[in-house]
């Protein structure tokens, strides 16, 4: 396994299922910087992709917060010199999700975090990262990507998913618009709509997908899909990708 030493990758949003997944799964090719709310989220993966002989580094900052961001960029530049961007995956929930719930009994700030966390972080997050994937296009080894995982409510909105669903609807509008506008300038930016229950399994599970519900997506199977997204040839750009189990009804 031979890591980077020219270019990184960022996660945007790191838990214990798909974020840590991806963490892992890019680290096998790239120094991986872990963005997320709490280091708490964080602080496991990172030790985990450090022990293992790879590089990873974990900055507290919230994709909403602008001036958060700018920060966690220039920590980025001390840690990571030279180094160019090679792959982004903004896998960020929002702050706090608003609950199932009958559209009469919403308020406007469960709205708003659903917005703010879907639309304003994603917004805040490209615009930090595309020209730093612009700078990239002529010498990373793959084009560079920004891949944002959406989610079934990205393109239905069902019962008491209302305000759930006009974010990650409008998260899905932005990512295709900014795939239009910067594909043909090099930059591969993907859609994944994740149409089921993720699975979180232990540690001993990787790096195979054994144990599996079969009604659970495998996070490392994930993973492996936003990878063949980042790898894809420039003639050939996927802008959307749907991943779900064999016995998910669709």
């Amino acid at each position: 396994m031979v890591v980077s030493d020219k270019f990184y990758a960022i996660v945007a949003g790191v838990g214990p299922g798909t974020g840590r997944a991806v963490a892992i799964r890019f680290s096998e090719d790239y120094p991986v910087v872990l963005l997320s709310r709490s280091s708490g989220s964080y602080k496991d993966v990172v030790a985990e992709i450090n022990k293992g002989g790879r590089k990873a580094i974990g900055i507290t900052a919230d994709a909403t917060d602008e001036a958060a961001l700018k920060s966690a960029f220039e920590t980025i530049k001390k840690e990571l010199p030279g180094f160019k961007l090679a792959a982004t995956i903004y896998n960020v929930r929002p702050n706090s999700r608003p609950s199932r719930k009958p559209f009469l009994e919403l308020t406007s700030e469960d709205l708003d975090v659903s917005l703010k966390g879907n639309i304003h972080g994603l917004f805040n997050f490209g615009q930090s990262v595309v020209p730093l994937l612009l700078e990239a296009v002529e010498s990373s080894p793959h084009p560079p990507t920004l891949l944002v995982t959406g989610a079934t409510a990205s393109i239905r909105g069902s019962k008491l998913w209302s305000v759930i669903a006009a974010g990650k609807s409008g998260q899905r509008i932005l990512a295709q618009s900014l795939a239009r506008e910067f594909g043909p300038q090099g930059v591969h930016v993907a859609h994944a709509i994740i149409d089921g229950g993720i699975d979180v399994p232990d540690a001993s599970h990787y790096p195979t997908n054994e144990g599996t519900p079969e009604n659970r997506i495998s996070p490392y199977a994930i993973a492996e899909s936003y990878w063949f997204l980042h790898t894809q040839h420039k003639s050939a750009f996927t802008q959307e990708i749907d991943l779900r189990p064999f016995i998910e009804k669709f």
